[in-house]
């Protein structure tokens, strides 16, 4: 009988080496597949990254390719720190969600009620409004870029970005009406945290957030000159072009700034799927997609972005700050999480991440072709729609030209696009767009995967003849510059301050694109110019007038 025992267990412990060493097998294949994908970055005279991947809440694996610091020759490691970029702003929803959940602020409520210096814009901007990024408040780091202030000239703090929203005078859009990625708002909502707390945003993160879940190495950069143990320095090139330092020298949080590891964001996304901070109902209220006032869901939600990577789930957030890139996601419905973390501007996180996802995610088959099939136009079809097309709310022109035999969008020549009849065309990047009517009044409508739709109208492409109409100089109520207007030579130069000259190139009539964003002119009765607002991806129309 004890014979048999012995048998029977040694049977069983046989099975379960078996079982270890299959593991310990599967385990090694995964880490070389994932070493696979940054085996460009895995070098000692370059920048790279480190990545973490999880399933059902258990870590398979955390690594690090290149140097944390080119000129100390430091390794990156699985426990390197890095600045997160605007991964940073699901950790600034949280701690307004966990504000809510004790009864401190309603994400219904009217922001003046804590920012009570804000402009009344005559429609209600509410705590909602700013997570969604629907608020219509002008992205901070454009504004400042006008005034040539951005990122790496001077030392910004949140108190800049309230200094800045002070002075405006209108919105991008009526709150709730528009989607517009805007870090102003995630500025603020720092700032609410603060107000209503009485602690600092870092403070309350910490106690509430980071030492809970045990994220030990993550911490808000509120002072930039601070020292960080284990830090890794970033940087801008490539290694055919050469490195260069690029390095967050700002004290702006809320809407960026955090410090953490891959691991750390390895333990955050597993609170969404066994929530121990915030509980079911913090994990729900920050998966909420947005609902704009039509009707239409977006798919942002409270920092996060909630959607799906080749039919599956994804929640998922990317960042970049100075020469960091980021990206986090998690796939609820597989539990799994991947996490990537750069120290070199020219790295493609998401990209690295999402070839990470496929090694540990199941996909669906692959979806039934559409039925949408492509058509081959004559040039002259094509030549009918080839022109300029504005959208006048941001002002953002569309080039078409007949190259061969298709359109091309001067401005994305990489970008195909494919005809599927003489009026409607599908674009590489997942637009599709028909276009209507004669010249000159044609019009072009561009609706979005999320089902966003955008008419653009033709703007017959105009010489301007009399440059002088345009000289002269243009402050705004707005924003703390002046703006000169020179003719120099056969074209007009735009300046700044003395040696900050840029040239202006026409795009139609009174319309013009610079540097800091494309202006388009106003003028009087008279046909005299009298100003321009100015237009950039994140601002709408900011005025400046001429004096």
């Amino acid at each position: 009988m004890f014979r048999s025992i012995s048998l029977g267990v040694a049977a069983v412990i046989a099975v379960g080496s078996v079982c270890v060493a299959q593991q310990v097998a599967a385990d090694a294949g995964l880490s070389a597949r994932i070493d696979r994908v940054f085996a460009q970055w895995d070098r000692a005279d370059s920048p790279g990254c480190a990545v973490g991947a999880s399933r059902d809440g258990k870590t398979l694996y955390t690594h690090g390719y290149g140097a944390a610091n080119l000129e100390y020759d430091v390794p990156i490691t699985a426990g390197s720190i890095f600045e997160s970029g605007s991964v940073a702003k699901q950790f600034t929803a949280a701690a307004i969600v966990l504000l809510a959940q004790d009864g401190k602020l309603s994400l219904n409520d009217d922001i003046r009620r804590y920012l009570p210096e804000v402009p009344n814009f005559g429609d209600t901007i509410r705590i909602r409004h700013l997570l969604t990024h629907t608020s219509g408040l002008r992205d901070q780091w454009e504004l400042l870029g006008i005034e040539g202030r951005g990122p790496g000239t001077q030392v910004h703090s949140p108190a800049t970005t309230l200094d800045l929203v002070v002075h405006q005078k209108a919105l991008n859009f009526p709150p709730g009406t528009s989607y517009s990625y805007s870090n102003t708002g995630y500025s603020l909502l720092g700032l609410i945290v603060q107000r209503v707390s009485g602690q600092s945003l870092d403070a309350f993160t910490q106690a509430r957030l980071f030492k809970p879940l045990g994220m030990t190495h993550t911490r808000w950069r509120d002072d930039f000159t601070a020292v960080v143990k284990g830090r890794t320095t970033a940087y801008a090139g490539t290694a055919q072009r050469g490195f260069r330092t690029d390095m967050s020298f700002t004290n702006m949080i809320g809407n960026g700034g955090l410090l953490t590891t891959v691991d750390d964001l390895l333990r955050w996304n597993e609170n969404f799927f066994n929530p121990t901070v915030g509980g079911r109902a913090f994990v729900d209220t920050m998966q909420t997609r947005m609902v704009l006032r039509g009707g239409r869901r977006i798919s942002y939600a409270l920092g996060l972005t909630v959607d799906a990577y080749d039919g599956v789930s994804e929640v998922s957030h990317g960042g970049a700050t100075a020469g960091y890139r980021t990206f986090l996601a998690r796939y609820p419905d597989q539990h799994v999480s991947v996490a990537v973390l750069c120290n070199v501007g020219s790295a493609n996180p998401t990209a690295l991440g999402h070839a990470v996802a496929d090694l540990l995610i199941t996909k669906p088959a692959a979806a039934a072709q559409s039925g949408v099939t492509t058509v081959t136009l004559q040039t002259a079809q094509l030549a009918r729609w080839a022109g300029t097309y504005v959208d006048r709310q941001t002002d953002r022109a569309v080039r078409l030209a007949v190259v061969g035999q298709n359109l091309q969008n001067a401005d994305a020549p990489t970008i195909p696009i494919r005809a599927v009849s003489p009026n409607e065309f599908l674009t590489g990047n997942g637009l599709d767009l028909t276009l209507r009517g004669t010249a000159p009044s044609r019009v072009a409508v561009v609706v979005r995967p999320d089902g966003d739709t955008t008419e653009m109208i033709e703007a017959p492409a105009a010489a301007p003849t009399h440059l002088a109409d345009y000289a002269g100089t243009y402050s705004s109520e707005e924003l703390d510059v002046k703006l000169t207007i020179a003719v120099k030579g056969d074209q007009l130069v735009l300046r700044r301050r003395p040696g900050d000259e840029f040239v202006m190139k026409p795009v139609y009539a009174d319309d013009f694109e610079t540097p800091i964003g494309s202006l388009r002119f106003s003028r009087d009765a008279r046909g005299r110019v009298t100003g321009f607002g100015v237009f950039s991806g994140r601002i709408r129309d900011v005025r400046f007038r001429k004096i």
